[in-house]
């Protein structure tokens, strides 16, 4: 039976990007670029999809720790990355392959099902657009509308080729591994750069009578790579423009929508309302109803139902519930969660922390590796001392607790339910249900010296 698999291309310098990431790694709309291309192959070939890495694999293998990884040591171009994958792919008993650069962070789940339906049965097919600045691209050769090859823009020479069409390839291919297993071991590398080219495969299978299909996309910009900072800052520009339009027209509120930034990746349902300047990041899904106010940055979040994120907030692996406040000016790292008609005021921060339903800490507190009960206040200025300088404590607070002002609670601790902890206090031990702990130095009057 065959069987499809996709081949990311990932291994090159990006010498141009004058960075010290590889090229794949560089972010668009706080995700890296090779993120948007694996999550446009996964719903296609599920967990079929392969990556070529070389120039510092060891930090893409960081990123994505998951990923179905072939190691290129030496990068000698397009066709020598592929040398690299056959075996594996033929020892998984891939039958066809889909090949694509991991630069082209527009690529989307519907533009490969349209590829690969117009190539199917073709042996070998390749993409083509017709940019405005055909710049480096590889120029297709045509005679007569048949496809005779692909020649890198360095080595084209009118006189040998013809002029230009402005065709050019677009760098994802559709390959059948039984041809391919013919035509690779017959590349070489004579030309200006000295590299294997995978291009060169398309003449190798015309020769051979193969079936090539060049599949026109015409003017399409969601194959185009990213070789440059330019390139990189206007491609992330096309996709934030894209993505605000496609919110809006599902029913998104966005107020100042050319400063609205959300990642394709992430989920915001109609009746939701964003406010710009803002970033949505990575896989943030907010809720019907819910707001996001200016200044705000939320990353790898839940924002549910009627919650609403004040001005300059900043979120990032949290969940907040329905009907929560947060804000202004709040910060909620990982493991932070509040639930529904709780309150997180200005200059609060919460990490690891749960607060209760109606729960409230509205004002300059550090709640870190706790959890607090339903109705239970937190005082401006509360502190939960949670680390001694080599382990990490938890802090409980029960329903309905009230915590006085200026207040630190010194991990491991708990506070029970209706408990009131005097205002100023260091509490080290626990307090229990429906007592008072305060714990601080008596007050002293002493007169006042001229």
């Amino acid at each position: 039976m065959p069987k499809n698999a996709a081949l990311i291309l990932a291994a090159g310098k990006g010498t141009r990007m004058h960075s010290d990431r590889p090229k794949v790694l560089q972010t668009i709309l706080g995700e890296p670029m090779l993120a948007y291309v694996r999550a446009a192959l996964r719903p296609v070939f599920a967990e079929d999809v392969w990556m070529v890495v070389g120039h510092r694999a060891q930090m893409v293998e960081a990123a994505f720790p998951d990923a179905r990884l072939v190691f290129q040591t030496e990068q000698l171009g397009t066709g020598h990355a592929l040398m690299q994958a056959l075996p594996g792919l033929a020892e998984a008993g891939c039958t066809h392959l889909l090949v694509v650069n991991g630069d082209a962070p527009l690529l989307s789940e519907a533009l490969v099902r349209d590829f690969l339906a117009e190539a199917g049965g073709a042996d070998l097919a390749f993409a083509t657009i017709l940019p405005d600045n055909p710049g480096a691209y590889g120029r297709v050769v045509r005679k007569q509308g048949r496809v005779l090859g692909i020649v890198e823009a360095k080595d084209y020479d009118p006189a040998r080729h013809g002029p230009e069409s402005g065709e050019v390839n677009a760098g994802m291919y559709w390959l059948s591994l039984a041809a391919v297993e013919t035509l690779l071991p017959r590349l070489n590398n004579d030309n200006k750069s000295g590299e294997y080219y995978i291009t060169d495969i398309i003449g190798l299978a015309v020769a051979e009578n193969y079936t090539v299909r060049g599949v026109e996309c015409g003017r399409d910009d969601s194959l185009l790579g990213v070789n440059s900072p330019l390139e990189l800052s206007r491609m992330e520009e096309m996709l934030r423009a894209r993505t605000a339009e496609q919110l809006l027209a599902s029913g998104v509120i966005l107020h100042a929508p050319d400063l609205v930034r959300v990642s394709p990746l992430a989920r915001v349902e109609p009746g939701a309302e964003l406010s710009g300047p803002c970033e949505i990041c990575g896989r943030t899904e907010i809720r019907r109803g819910a707001s996001v106010a200016s200044h705000c940055v939320v990353r790898d979040s839940l924002i549910r139902e009627g919650a609403e994120i004040r001005a300059f907030s900043h979120l990032e692996d949290a969940r907040v519930g329905e009907g929560a406040l947060v804000g202004p000016f709040a910060r909620l790292r990982p493991g932070a969660e509040l639930e529904a008609d709780s309150h997180v005021g200005n200059f609060v921060e919460l990490k690891k922390t749960r607060l209760g339903k109606g729960a409230k800490a509205n004002h300059l507190s550090y709640l870190g590796d706790a959890r607090v009960g339903a109705g239970a206040n937190i005082g401006a200025g509360t502190i939960t001392c949670n680390y001694d300088g080599k382990h990490k404590y938890q802090t409980n607070i029960g329903e309905k607790a009230f915590i006085g002002s200026n207040t630190a609670l010194v991990a491991p601790v708990s506070v029970g339910d209706n408990a009131l902890v005097g205002a100023g206090s260091v509490i080290t031990k626990d307090v229990p249900d429906g007592e008072m702990g305060i714990a601080r130095g008596r007050q002293k009057n002493l007169p006042r010296r001229g």
